[in-house]
């Protein structure tokens, strides 16, 4: 690949980072709207993380079987065909206003996103000197910081209408008033997810032109590999930890404007932009602990963080007003190194295991599936503000896992979701 061309494959690999980070975090925004728009409780508003996140469970040994068979450039094309065709699948959800259309919606678009994830990490490697392959993760990975900024305030821009009407103010509406206003309410994400499914067209069409070079895969040096993964103590308590993290990870952002409106009065759209805000403190906080690593080892770091985030949990619990969202505004900066720190613990030392052992890392996001509805259920039966204990408790596995790690002084950080 000449110079010219290599520069335009390393944009087009690295606006799929940015594509699937705004896509994930577009539904902070989508669970209060639909769940106004469909008259939807917690629990059920909640499941939109499990249909977007139980595609990285059920989708990920295909994506990696499919890209095996037919080269890797064919998996990011077809992903981001799935991609497109879950958000054109947005229009006549919402032309029906049925809730289990955009559950399906979400999870062709997450099993879209499983193909762009799987490929894209390995691919920017490879793209350039292999000298400058760590910088070339880093940046591209930064993109996706930049979506998780940008994907609440756009979203609340343009689809959160600010308007939220109580229970006795439906009531004295006629049906056909209620039905107007769900309708419009529900019609409101239509133009938003057609022009984020053609931009995602247009990348795919760009993809599919552009020569890439195709990955070889490693061929095993022997042919089995040497006893049990389920041998690998830390590799199992990683995988546990991961799990109850990215459920933590996904619970703090998804219930964050029904949070702020019920501890601190702060209408939808306000509540949407204070989310960009704490997301862009999370991208910040990434690069301030990775270089806090170079003078505290990872695992303390991660103690530490784990610790300060269960004291912040708290605080939001039994607060009110704005103290309450500070609060969790901070938790979001104190998860930043979270998830890459506990990914480089988990499969440090597995050796010819390290392959599968990062497989089963990456199938723990599937918390993000789980914790979401546990969450929503104990929100109904109490308060959403009493919910935030459960991702408290995410954050004490976490501490245990960083606890048995005390001794590792150095790893390397190379992955993010």
């Amino acid at each position: 690949m000449t110079d010219r061309k290599t520069r335009l494959a390393i944009i087009l690999i690295t606006s799929l980072f940015f594509l699937w980070g705004f896509a994930l975090n577009l539904n902070p925004i989508l669970i209060p709207h639909l769940k106004k728009a469909c008259q939807l409780s917690d629990f059920q508003s909640a499941l939109i993380d499990s249909a977007s996140y139980i595609a990285y469970f059920l989708i990920a040994l295909p994506a990696g079987l499919f890209m095996k068979r037919f080269g890797y450039k064919a998996g990011i094309t077809l992903g981001l065909l799935l991609f497109a065709f879950g958000t054109f699948l947005f229009y006549p959800a919402a032309e029906l206003r049925h809730f289990g259309f955009f559950l399906f919606a979400l999870f062709v678009i997450a099993s879209g996103l499983t193909l762009l994830e799987t490929a894209a990490n390995p691919y920017i490697t490879v793209l350039g000197d292999s000298g400058s392959a760590t910088q070339r993760l880093n940046f591209a990975q930064s993109f996706n910081g930049l979506a998780a900024f940008l994907a609440p305030l756009m979203g609340g821009t343009f689809i959160l209408s600010g308007k939220t009407l109580s229970e006795q103010e439906q009531q004295s509406m006629s049906p056909e008033q209620l039905d107007s206003y769900l309708n419009a309410e529900a019609s409101s994400v239509q133009l938003p997810f057609l022009v984020i499914g053609i931009v995602v067209l247009f990348v795919a069409l760009m993809i599919w032109r552009t020569p890439l070079p195709e990955i070889k895969e490693e061929e095993e040096t022997s042919g089995k590999v040497s006893g049990s993964i389920w041998d690998e103590k830390n590799l199992i308590l990683g995988v546990i930890a991961q799990f109850f993290y990215v459920g933590a990870q996904v619970c703090i952002s998804s219930f964050f404007i029904r949070f702020s409106d019920k501890v601190a009065g702060i209408d939808e759209k306000t509540a949407a932009y204070v989310l960009s805000g704490a997301f862009l403190s999370f991208m910040i906080g990434r690069f301030i602990g990775t270089y806090l690593m170079r003078f505290v080892a990872p695992p303390r770091l991660l103690a530490l963080y784990s610790i300060i985030n269960v004291g912040l949990l708290i605080l939001a619990v039994l607060t009110e007003g704005m103290v309450a969202v500070y609060a969790l505004v901070g938790v979001q900066f104190f998860m930043s190194i979270m998830f890459p720190t506990i990914f480089a613990l988990s499969i440090r030392g597995l050796g010819e295991k390290t392959k599968i052992g990062s497989s089963l890392v990456i199938m723990s996001i599937v918390g993000g599936a789980i914790f979401p509805v546990i969450m929503g259920q104990v929100s109904d039966i109490s308060s959403i503000q009493t919910a935030y204990i459960v991702p408290a408790v995410c954050f004490l596995v976490v501490l245990y896992f960083a606890i048995k790690n005390n001794s590792i002084k150095h790893v390397t950080l190379g992955a993010s979701h």
